[in-house]
C-alpha cells in the first residue's frame, strides 16, 4: 500500500508539471518612446534588403538589443499607433484602435479627447471581464506577470490596475504614462510636484540610488524566479516607463554621452535608451541562470515613434532620415523597432521546431503591434473566444523569415484628436502606398485634406503626390474610408457635433 501511494503521488506530481513543461515561456518586452532610430541595430535597408547604418545608429548604444537581433529576426516595417495607450490596449485585445476606440492617450484624470474629438471614444480604456491576452493566457496555466507602465484606463478606473485585466502580479503599473521621476531619491515621483505621477510598489528603493529602470528589473527577475521555482510558465509584459520623458539622467551611463555635442535633454535621452537595454541583457542573463532561455520568447518592441528631444515633430530629425516623431502621421511616429528570438536559440528544442526564427534575419513585410495578440496566442495554445473580434493576424509565417505572399500588406492608424502634434487624421498604408487624410486642413497638413507618398520611391515622405497621382489618391482614399468603416470608426465632430467622415475627392 505504501508504494502504491507514493506511486500515486509521482504520477500527481509528474502531472502538475505537465503545465509548465509543455508550454514556453513569453516576454513581452515593450519599451515607452522608443522608434525604430533610437537603437545602434539598424532596421532600415538599403536597395539590396541589407541593413543600412545611419548618424543615429552610432549615436546611441544597445548591445543587448544587438544581441538580441543576432539571436532571431528584426522587422523593418513594423508599425504602432502613433500615441501609447491605443497601442497597449491592441496589444492587450489583438483589435485595431480604431475598433476598441481608445484611439488617444488616456489621461489620467480628465476626458482628453480634444475639442472635435469624437464624444463617444473610449477615454475608460479596459475594464475588468474585457477580453485580454494575458486573461487568456492566465486560463491556459500561465502565471502572468505585469512589470512598469500600464496606462490602461483613467485614475480610479478598472483598467487603472493591470491587475483587474488578467495578471497575476502588478509592479508598478498605474493609470499613468509617465513616471514621476526616475530616481529613488524622489521616490521615483512621491516626493515631488508630481505626485499624482508617483510609480507604486518599489517602496523598497526608497532613499536609495536605484534608477527606476533597473529597479524594475530587479523586481522583474524576482517575478520570473518564483514563476520557475513554481514550475509554472510566465507571460512577463516587462513595459519600461523608460524612455519617456521626464528626461532624467540616468547617471550610469551619463559619460558616454557628454562629448556627443547634443543637448542635454538628448543626451539624457540617450542614457535612458542604454539602461533599457541593460534591463534587456539583465533578463537574457537571468533566463540562462535560471536553466529556462531555449524555453522562452522574447518579443522587444517600442509603443509608438520616437520622442527624441530632436527637433521639429515634423522635420527629418529625432528618426532621421524618417520625418516625424511620436504623435505625427509621418513615419517616425509609427514606426517601431520590433524584434522576435528565443532567449537561447537551439534547434532541437520542442518549441523552437514549432516556431523556428532565423538568426540575424530581417524581415521587410508589414506587420503591426496587434498582431502580437494571435502570434502569442498561436505560441502557447490559447484561443481568443468567437465573440471577440481579432483584427491582428499570426506572425508565424513571418517569423521564420519567409514571405507571406497571401498576407495584406496594410495598416490603418486613426487619430480623431487633437490639439497634437498632428491632430485629426487617420493614415491607410496599402503595399507601397500612403495616404494621409486629415479632416480639418491646416498648417501641417499643407492647407489641404490630403497626403500620399509611395514609400518605395520616397521613404522619407518628401513630395506629396496626391496632386501629381490622382489615380492612386481615388482608390487610396476609398480604401481608407473602407477600412475605417468595416472597424466601426468614431469620427471627429464639426462645431454642431456632426461626424466628420473623409471626404475622398
Amino acid at each position: 500500500m505504501k508504494h502504491l501511494v507514493v506511486s500515486l503521488l509521482s504520477i500527481f506530481a509528474a502531472c502538475s508539471l505537465l503545465p509548465a513543461a509543455s508550454k514556453p515561456n513569453i516576454m513581452v518586452f515593450l519599451v515607452d518612446d522608443m522608434g525604430v532610430m533610437d537603437t545602434s541595430v539598424p532596421f532600415l535597408t538599403d536597395a539590396a534588403g541589407k541593413p543600412k547604418r545611419y548618424p543615429l545608429n552610432d549615436y546611441y548604444r544597445t548591445p543587448s538589443m544587438e544581441r538580441l537581433a543576432k539571436l532571431g529576426i528584426r522587422f523593418n516595417n513594423f508599425y504602432a499607433m502613433s500615441v501609447c495607450s491605443p497601442t497597449r490596449i491592441s496589444i492587450m485585445s489583438g483589435q485595431n484602435a480604431a475598433r476598441h476606440a481608445a484611439t488617444n492617450w488616456i489621461s489620467p484624470d480628465k476626458n482628453n479627447r480634444g475639442t472635435k474629438g469624437p464624444p463617444e471614444w473610449n477615454w475608460k480604456g479596459l475594464k475588468k471581464g474585457d477580453v485580454t491576452l494575458p486573461g487568456i493566457l492566465q486560463q491556459n496555466g500561465y502565471h502572468t506577470i505585469h512589470v512598469g507602465k500600464g496606462h490602461f484606463g483613467p485614475r480610479n478606473s478598472e483598467g487603472g490596475d493591470p491587475a483587474n485585466l488578467g495578471f497575476d502580479v502588478n509592479i508598478a503599473g498605474e493609470c499613468f504614462g509617465a513616471p514621476g521621476s526616475y530616481y529613488a531619491k524622489d521616490d521615483y515621483g512621491a516626493k515631488t510636484k508630481r505626485k499624482n505621477h508617483a510609480v507604486p510598489h518599489l517602496e523598497a528603493y526608497h532613499g536609495t540610488g536605484t534608477f527606476l529602470t533597473e529597479a524594475l528589473t530587479l523586481e522583474a527577475k524576482k517575478a520570473v524566479a518564483k514563476a520557475v521555482q513554481d514550475d509554472r510558465p510566465f507571460y512577463l509584459y516587462f513595459s519600461h516607463y523608460a524612455v519617456h520623458a521626464p528626461f532624467h539622467s540616468d547617471p550610469r551611463f551619463a559619460a558616454h554621452y557628454a562629448d556627443s555635442g547634443k543637448p542635454g535633454n538628448a543626451q539624457a535621452f540617450a542614457t535612458l535608451i542604454e539602461g533599457m537595454d541593460k534591463s534587456l541583457g539583465d533578463m537574457l542573463d537571468q533566463f540562462e541562470e535560471l536553466g529556462v532561455a531555449e524555453n522562452t520568447l522574447v518579443l522587444f518592441l517600442g509603443d509608438n515613434g520616437s520622442d527624441a528631444p530632436l527637433g521639429h515633430q515634423h522635420a527629418v530629425a529625432c528618426a532621421a532620415p524618417l520625418r516625424g516623431k511620436k504623435g505625427a502621421h509621418y513615419e517616425g511616429g509609427m514606426r517601431v523597432p520590433f524584434i522576435a528570438a528565443w532567449a537561447k536559440p537551439s534547434p532541437g528544442n520542442a518549441f523552437q521546431k514549432r516556431l523556428p526564427l532565423p538568426a540575424d534575419a530581417i524581415q521587410s513585410q508589414a506587420a503591426a503591434v496587434h498582431d502580437l495578440f494571435p502570434t502569442i496566442l498561436t505560441v502557447a495554445g490559447g484561443k481568443a473566444p468567437k465573440k471577440h473580434t481579432v483584427d491582428g493576424i499570426p506572425l508565424q509565417t513571418l517569423l521564420t523569415g519567409k514571405p507571406d505572399p497571401d498576407r495584406r500588406q496594410t495598416f490603418l492608424m486613426h487619430y480623431p484628436h487633437g490639439p497634437h502634434r498632428s491632430s485629426y487624421f487617420t493614415v491607410w498604408r496599402d503595399g507601397d502606398w500612403k495616404l494621409i487624410h486629415h479632416y480639418f486642413p491646416s498648417k501641417e497638413s499643407g492647407g489641404g485634406h490630403h497626403q500620399l507618398y509611395n514609400l518605395a520611391e520616397d521613404p522619407f515622405e518628401s513630395t506629396n503626390l496626391a496632386t501629381a497621382r490622382p489615380d492612386e489618391l481615388e482608390r487610396m482614399g476609398k480604401g481608407l474610408a473602407a477600412a475605417l468603416d468595416a472597424h466601426g470608426a468614431l469620427y471627429p465632430v464639426d462645431g454642431d457635433g456632426r461626424p466628420v467622415k473623409p471626404r475622398l475627392e
